[in-house]
């Protein structure tokens, strides 16, 4: 499931492709409300129609949100977005802090 530039996953305005792995693929991306730059995890669409992996993604979201460590991205949003609503496709997602 590849995300075009310029699909918006909610306020996040999806910019480029940086990494795909076991899980799905992650997008640089802009907020639109607070015009900075984040990160966008979301979750293979293979995966998604799974209920036992999209369990596995938002406990990481729950893990990732009681942390804090400067080895570790901040998590700052978790979002589904419904076919119908931008991207043409069912995703759920995770928004993360942008790291070089």
């Amino acid at each position: 499931m590849s995300l075009s530039p310029g699909v918006r996953l909610g306020a996040y305005e999806i910019l480029a492709l940086v990494g795909a792995g076991g899980m799905g693929e992650i997008y640089r991306a802009r907020d639109t409300r607070l015009d900075g730059t984040v990160a966008i995890k979301v979750l293979g669409a293979a995966l998604a129609s799974d209920p036992q992996l999209r369990d596995r993604f938002e406990r990481e979201a729950r893990a990732i949100s009681s942390l804090n460590h400067p080895h570790i991205c901040m998590l700052f949003d978790v979002g589904h977005q419904d076919p119908s609503t931008g991207s043409g496709q069912a995703v759920d997602y995770l928004v993360l802090e942008y790291l070089e």
